[in-house]
């Protein structure tokens, strides 16, 4: 092995295989992993551990940036080694067992997790597994392609656990910006306010003797599993385009708009795609994750620099982009996402963000996490530190689901993620919805007309016709709000097929 991958002499000697290494963890331990969206993820401990769990009872609450990679989540949920889950997953095996109640899941605010464990309001870390390029000279973790919450976890874990994946090139080395903020009540500003300006060192800084463990490791991060635009994201992409230029137009942005902020995801990464057919230029993006059309846009020169957490690409650019890192590198740096999604960094930026919605009201609440209200898909990620602190606030979705027999554009949310209150856009491919300064029966005129598939407008209309006769600010029919999602609990489809209408 290269001895420039460890430099500290003296933390050689604790060299040993993945699993020596899982006989340090023990039954009912808090572990800190890295890996944030299949980027950084650890690629040996996690599989050596579901073995052990094999042999004996071993159960863990286990801490993550966001969701795992190579089926990591898959394979210890199996193993059942995963007692508790925190912030965010998105494996389907893991995902049965939460929604089976099997395992214990607090779907939080990415920004707050490290907060949660720096204050002690959590349960703190026993054991964080880092996922590094390096150990510098006096200790330092040079992390991979993700940071997430790696920095804190090992700062405050008792002991750690380094993957050095010796595919992972050398020049990721001055990638990274790691700060860590002080502890509170005498915390100081966070010193930042430009994506490109950097504020912390290059690598994580701990005490070395905490490394009880290194593991060398050989394997890629798992692809992007995001699919190519298609006729619904262009149209959503150039909805979100048009009013863009217009705001370009009234003054209240430049050409080069705000920095950009987009979810992980195919219709956010389409939604980015299409501003490669945009007039806008020398974009710059502060975001929790960088997709394949952030790359996109660097190459076309219309992306001056981008800042992330996590680098989460298909194969062929991930490799374009590691093959090429010293290219890269000049206009990327990964940060910690208790900084990337930070709400003084964000309101101070003023950024555009632009995230997913699973379903949104006809007033513009959000539904981000749960289908039909009950059952979790991944979880709010960072979505609400980003809508509660943005210059805009936009959400996305597709109109309609299951070949029309959903509709994404619903007369109550079955779960609010995000309130009325945090959301200043709307975009389906049917058009876009402008709702700042309206009230909210005008939201709701604003939301059917110009969001709502041709199939369920009359259907939403109706509804609020009926409701604004009723009364109230914010017009109700509560032994009907739910309806649609029951009939299609029942009945496969949100609308009966002659659904009776009144007329207006």
């Amino acid at each position: 092995m290269p001895m420039d991958r460890i430099r500290l002499a003296r933390l050689r000697d604790r060299i040993m295989s993945p699993e020596a290494a899982a006989e340090l963890f023990r039954d009912g331990m808090t572990v800190g992993m890295s890996g944030f969206t299949r980027a950084g993820d650890c690629k040996a401990v996690p599989f050596a551990l579901a073995e052990r769990a094999a042999r004996e009872p071993l159960q863990i609450t286990l801490m993550t940036g966001a969701s795992l990679g190579n089926d990591i989540d898959k394979v210890l949920a199996e193993a059942n080694v995963i007692s508790r889950r925190i912030p965010f997953q998105a494996d389907p095996t893991l995902r049965r067992k939460i929604n089976a109640g099997e395992v214990k899941f607090i779907d939080q605010h990415l920004s707050e997790t490290v907060e949660q464990l720096r204050s002690g309001q959590i349960a703190p870390v026993d054991i964080a597994v880092v996922e590094a390029t390096a150990i510098t000279e006096n200790g330092g973790i040079v992390p991979t392609t993700s940071v997430g919450n790696s920095a804190s976890f090992a700062v405050l874990a008792k002991k750690i656990i380094v993957e050095i994946n010796l595919t992972m090139p050398l020049g990721l080395e001055g990638l990274h910006d790691i700060y860590i903020p002080t502890y509170r009540p005498h915390r100081l500003p966070i010193p930042l306010i430009s994506p490109e300006q950097r504020i912390g060192l290059p690598y994580i800084p701990v005490d070395p003797e905490k490394i009880v463990a290194i593991v060398i490791t050989e394997k890629a991060d798992s692809p992007s599993n995001v699919l190519p635009p298609d006729r619904e994201t262009n149209a959503i992409a150039g909805h979100l385009n048009e009013f863009l230029f217009h705001e370009v137009k009234a003054g209240r942005l430049s050409t080069s708009l705000q920095p950009l902020q987009a979810g992980i995801g195919t219709i956010a990464n389409a939604v980015l795609h299409g501003m490669l057919d945009s007039p806008f230029r020398d974009l710059r993006m502060y975001s929790e994750v960088l997709q394949d059309s952030t790359v996109e846009l660097l190459d076309d020169g219309r992306l001056s620099f981008a800042s992330a957490s996590s680098i989460t690409l298909s194969k062929s650019a991930y490799e374009r982009v590691l093959g090429q890192i010293e290219r890269y590198k000049q206009r990327l740096v990964l940060r910690p996402q208790e900084i990337s999604n930070h709400p003084e960094v964000i309101r101070r930026l003023g950024l555009i963000c632009i995230n997913t919605a699973l379903e949104c009201d006809i007033y513009g609440n959000v539904n981000s996490t749960h289908v039909g209200g009950t059952h979790m898909m991944n979880g709010i990620g960072g979505s609400g530190d980003f809508a509660r602190n943005a210059h805009l606030a936009v959400f996305v979705t597709k109109s309609i689901a299951k070949n029309g027999a959903i509709s994404s554009i619903v007369p109550m949310v079955s779960h609010v993620d995000h309130t009325e209150h945090d959301t200043d856009i709307i975009v389906t491919e049917h058009g876009l919805a402008d709702l700042r300064g309206l009230a909210p029966r005008e939201r709701a005129r604003q939301i059917i007309e110009h969001c709502a598939d041709p199939l369920y407008k009359d259907a939403l209309r109706d509804y609020f016709l009926r409701a604004s006769r009723r009364g109230g600010h914010t017009p109700h029919l509560l032994q009907e709000a739910f309806a649609w999602h029951q009939r299609y609990e029942q009945h496969g489809a949100m609308l009966a097929p002659q659904q009776e209408v009144v007329p207006a």
